[in-house]
């Protein structure tokens, strides 16, 4: 391993300081991934459980419910609150919609 090394004295010691500044590069990258990989298993224990139910939300004064959802459903809008299995099956009974794509009313067992 030596014979690949340069014989004379300033080209070691360049060579020591170039693998030294790559040495602390690489330790800040590690650093940055631990402390990225930390903050990320934070957020899973701090994430709330999927509520059971949601109403999707209108846009506009008040924002007017327009779609009942299953609490996991793909298909709900950004504007979404967790609402009850008593107030999703209100929200049926009143007529607001229900999701096509999960089905809350067989869900629930509402019946046409």
């Amino acid at each position: 391993m030596s014979d690949l090394l340069p014989p004379d004295l300033p080209r070691l010691r360049a060579l020591r300081i170039w693998h030294a500044m790559w040495v602390e590069r690489i330790d800040e990258a590690i650093a940055t991934a631990e402390q990225r990989e930390k903050e990320r298993r934070q957020g899973e224990r701090a994430r709330p459980p999927t509520p059971d139910w949601v109403m999707e939300l209108g846009i506009g004064v008040g924002s007017p419910p327009i779609e009942v959802h299953v609490g996991g459903c793909y298909a709900a809008g950004k504007r979404r609150r967790p609402i009850s299995r008593e107030q999703a099956l209100a929200a049926l009974a009143d007529g607001i919609r229900s999701c096509i794509h999960c089905r809350p009313d067989t869900e629930l067992g509402v019946l046409g």
